[in-house]
């Protein structure tokens, strides 16, 4: 289940392990001690800023510096499919287990060698008693959330799988970006040709399909998502907003409106208007 931007998707890729190294080996020189570090800490010493591209380049170093900072080994990349975040021979550098769920058991059978793999609907009732409780150590996900029409059960689940002290990081779109607002609001078939007339590689035949998306529970706005996150047993709720996307670049004077409305947005950190959030907890 990925529906994403396969340009800034690219953008983080091509980065290397150097680079991510470099990112966490700061965090490691900072004056705080490693283990006492707090979400918002991390982010920080990554050079968190609320520009959408950072929330792309820097997703998979977020991940990595959590794993460092509270020995996370055992990871769920929930949507992970065909292309999972960390390739085979990452694993045994960065220490790490990952199990790769999805939706479809097509989507896992293109997956590479070397993971574990799971398929179920993290959202469903039934998910906990089919897989067990504190299973693993980190679960993230990254443009799936949207797609879920049960948010607050995917939560809850999510709660369950995670031992103790575990983490959990959620990348998503957020409303009300007008783009996003668009998405929800217009009938599926529509959204999808203009999707497609826009980005033809967002076309059902290639790698990065549309899918049907809520946008539940998808906002910026920590008010929006911390009292369910609390209530349901996580600690440590930390919601990190990003402004822009590139959806209206081929629209000329459009383009210009909404990239000034954006900069405004973004100055004054209107949470309404964010475009996209890491929502990330700890249980």
């Amino acid at each position: 289940m990925h529906a994403r931007f396969q340009a800034s998707m690219a953008f983080w890729r091509k980065g290397s392990s150097v680079s991510i190294h470099q990112n966490i080996t700061s965090i490691e020189a900072g004056s705080v001690p490693l283990h006492t570090r707090s979400i918002r800490d991390i982010a920080d010493s990554l050079g968190y800023t609320s520009d959408w591209n950072w929330s792309w380049s820097n997703y998979k170093s977020m991940i990595l510096a959590m794993t460092e900072a509270y020995g996370l080994r055992r990871h769920l990349e929930i949507g992970g499919g065909r292309d999972p975040l960390f390739s085979p021979g990452e694993l045994g550098v960065h220490g790490i287990d990952v199990t790769l769920n999805d939706l479809s058991q097509k989507e896992l059978d293109l997956a590479p060698a070397g993971f574990s793999k799971l398929c179920c609907d993290i959202a469903a009732p039934s998910t906990l008693a089919a897989i067990g409780s504190n299973r693993f150590d980190f679960a993230y996900c990254r443009m799936v959330m949207e797609h879920v029409e049960d948010t607050a059960r995917m939560w809850r689940n999510i709660h369950g799988l995670l031992t103790p002290g575990g983490a959990a990081l959620s990348f998503f779109p957020t409303l009300f970006a007008p783009p996003f607002v668009i998405n929800e609001l217009m009938p599926e078939r529509l959204s999808r040709a203009v999707l497609h007339a826009l980005f033809p590689d967002r076309r059902d035949e290639g790698d990065n399909p549309k899918f049907p998306a809520y946008y539940n529970l998808c906002r910026g706005d920590e008010a929006a998502i911390t009292p369910l996150l609390r209530e349901i047993g996580f600690r440590d709720v930390v919601v990190l907003p990003f402004y822009g996307y590139s959806y209206f670049w081929k629209i000329p004077v459009i383009k210009q409106i909404d990239a000034a409305f954006t900069q405004v947005a973004r100055q004054r950190d209107w949470r309404t208007f964010t475009s996209f959030a890491y929502v990330i907890a700890r249980k």
